[in-house]
């Protein structure tokens, strides 16, 4: 009985999801989508499914997603550019460097205390903490996307694995599904570019071969 209480009460959710809403996670599984595949056209999915997030988010209260968003919006614009400017590399994908891992620090210390103080004494938010910590650990998965590096999809998956009960809380359902299924996809995302990365070392050092 509970459980199909649970059900019902899920499916009336579903039901009243607005159409920006349902938009963003439209957009956003058409991103990761691309992403997965290696694809630069995510990026312009990605920019239309970031504007309907903002939308949603605000009435939401969730102003540090909101800020995380306007994050993303930037990198997006970055990511696309830098992969154009690349798109004739054959080395498009990489690991992360010492270099990287020390700006990946960065980010989420300093995020982290940009992200939780302001929320604390500049607005409304009862989870100031768990939304800083998904803030900020995104920022530093998608600095990594940006850069075509590998291991931004473990830098995401983990903000999206504190997102989900976030935005659960929130009684944003079907944002919450879309993470979930962004937090299976990413699992995919990681091993796709990890076996294009091997094929790359491989056509290395064959040219070199030759």
């Amino acid at each position: 009985m509970q459980l199909n209480q649970i059900l019902y009460d899920f499916l009336q959710q579903i039901k009243a999801t607005s159409l920006p809403e349902w938009l963003a996670v439209g957009f956003g599984v058409l991103q990761v989508w691309f992403a997965k595949s290696n694809k630069s056209i995510n990026y312009l999915f990605g920019i239309c499914g970031i504007l309907m997030s903002i939308y949603v988010l605000f009435f939401a209260k969730l102003y540090g997603e909101i800020a995380l968003n306007m994050y993303y919006l930037l990198m997006s614009i970055y990511g696309w550019m830098y992969w154009q400017q690349n798109r004739t590399d054959h080395h498009v994908i990489t690991r992360s460097s010492k270099n990287d891992w020390i700006v990946v620090s960065l980010i989420c210390i300093i995020g982290f205390i940009v992200f939780y103080f302001g929320l604390l004494h500049a607005t409304d938010s009862d989870i100031p903490l768990w939304d800083a910590l998904v803030s900020c650990t995104a920022w530093a998965g998608m600095w990594l996307l940006a850069k075509r590096k590998i291991e931004n999809w473990i830098l995401l998956n983990i903000s999206n694995f504190m997102a989900i009960p976030l935005l659960y809380h929130k009684d944003l359902f079907l944002f919450a599904t879309l993470t979930l299924f962004l937090f299976v996809m990413a699992f995919f995302g990681y091993f796709n570019w990890k076996r294009i990365l091997k094929s790359e070392f491989i056509y290395d050092h064959e040219s070199n071969s030759n």
